[in-house]
């Protein structure tokens, strides 16, 4: 069996988060400007290089909104491990778009979380979006840090993302043909990384989102076999969904490296307390979310799922 190649499931696997593997060239974050002279503040986008977080600084700077990029790259850096870090890439700008890596549900992110918020506020930074994830006790605790900052604040709650099958997590389970995961006969929800990004553009720019929390997730549910079956058909070659025991997956998390603690992710799943669509995407920009058979054919295409030929 593959081990992961990214930790995040959700928003996560939510956020959730925030570091690429890979993606095609195409989504690579366009150049963004830090500052925008006599204009409106930046926006600071942390995870800026991830998978939200690149799309929502592209889809900002594509409207010629000033941007600055939160990531141990950027300049200033910044680092949720070095909390001396944090005031340096705050300084000077108008709103932030927070995403934690690499999980809310890891111990002390809601308390980062809430240091950082508070922080914001202190140096008059007011509006806070943050991407957390359904159903996930820790994410509430986050959640909950940012309420209590004092922040104008917007949650975005997300489930496991479309683009794990291709920028992160599970690719290269699909590029070997085989999904062995211990999800049983759970359904998931999933939904679009670009939905989602499009949804924390309009909360940051637009009017009537403080205080609110946005619900996202695809238009449909979907078990591991149904996705390995679309996957199949998208790409014109057999890929398998494989049932294993949470225990044995989580001690082939540890023979690898990776923490035991992202094979509980997968908890959300068996429990089914998310295996409902809501309809948040529509709520916020009028429109349905994308399919994920879309999204199959359209990734597809781009020739990311051909196994490479030696």
């Amino acid at each position: 069996m593959e081990p992961p190649v990214e930790p995040s499931l959700t928003g996560r696997m939510t956020h959730r988060t925030e570091r690429p593997a890979g993606p095609p060239a195409s989504s690579a974050p366009h150049p963004v400007p830090a500052s925008s002279p006599g204009g409106p503040a930046p926006t600071l986008v942390i995870g800026g290089t991830g998978k939200t977080g690149r799309r929502v600084a592209n889809r900002l700077a594509a409207r010629d909104l000033p941007v600055r990029i939160g990531s141990r790259s950027g300049e200033p850096p910044f680092d949720w491990g070095k909390p001396e870090t944090w005031e340096a890439v705050l300084e000077g700008t108008g709103a932030v778009y927070i995403t934690y890596y690499p999980d809310l549900g890891f111990t002390g992110a809601a308390e980062a979380v809430g240091a950082f918020s508070r922080l914001a506020v202190a140096r008059g930074i007011r509006r806070l979006v943050l991407l957390s994830g359904r159903g996930e006790e820790g994410a509430l605790r986050a959640e909950r840090e940012l309420r209590e900052s004092g922040a104008e604040w917007t949650v975005v709650r997300a489930g496991w993302f479309f683009q794990n099958f291709d920028e992160g997590f599970f690719l290269e389970s699909v590029l070997a043909g085989e999904l062995a995961l211990p999800t049983a006969d759970a359904v998931e929800p999933f939904v679009d990384v670009d939905d989602i990004a499009d949804v924390v553009v309009e909360v940051l720019i637009s009017d009537g989102h403080v205080g609110r929390i946005h619900e996202l997730s695809g238009p449909r549910a979907l078990d591991f076999r149904e996705v390995a079956a679309e996957l199949s058909e998208a790409t014109g070659r057999e890929i398998r969904y494989t049932p294993v025991p949470l225990e044995s997956y989580r001690a082939v998390l540890v023979e690898h490296g990776l923490p035991a603690e992202f094979a509980d992710l997968f908890r959300l799943l068996l429990d089914g307390r998310n295996a409902q669509p809501v309809d948040g995407v529509r709520e916020v920009l009028g429109r349905a979310p994308r399919d994920f058979s879309r999204y199959a054919r359209e990734t597809a295409a781009t020739g990311v799922w051909n196994p490479t030929v030696s």
